[in-house]
């Protein structure tokens, strides 16, 4: 990992090594599943953590609610189109979470439904 970057993922414990590393924008690739087994997922929910890390907290899941992959990111590394937040992503399964929590669920695929409606993968959001 670089030492200005700051993404991890809910589906691992180390931190992965960025946006191009540790997933592939969902607009790249030819089938809509991905290759590998990837799964698609959409932006639902972005977070300031109240810490003293300066962190925001950005959580994408599946269109059924059930998974989801989440991101920590310094608020300093919001500048520049290197580093833009997309509306969809495809993540290998290892850096999915299951959504256990039925509100939670549904609220995740109402949002990321919305996401995949209203956006290409690709769209910086």
């Amino acid at each position: 990992m670089n030492a200005n970057e700051s993404d991890s993922t809910a589906g691992s414990i180390d931190s992965t090594a960025g946006d191009t590393d540790a997933t592939t924008e969902r607009g790249t690739d030819s089938d809509a599943g991905g290759s590998d087994g990837e799964i698609p997922v959409w932006l639902v929910e972005r977070t300031y953590g109240d810490d003293e890390l300066n962190l925001i907290i950005l959580v994408y899941a599946t269109e059924d609610g059930t998974r989801y992959h989440r991101r920590e990111r310094a608020l300093t590394s919001f500048t520049g189109p290197a580093r833009a937040t997309r509306a969809g992503l495809t993540v290998s399964p290892d850096q999915v979470g299951t959504v256990d929590d039925p509100e939670t669920r549904a609220r995740y695929a109402a949002e990321a439904s919305r996401m995949a409606d209203r956006h290409d993968p690709a769209d910086s959001v």
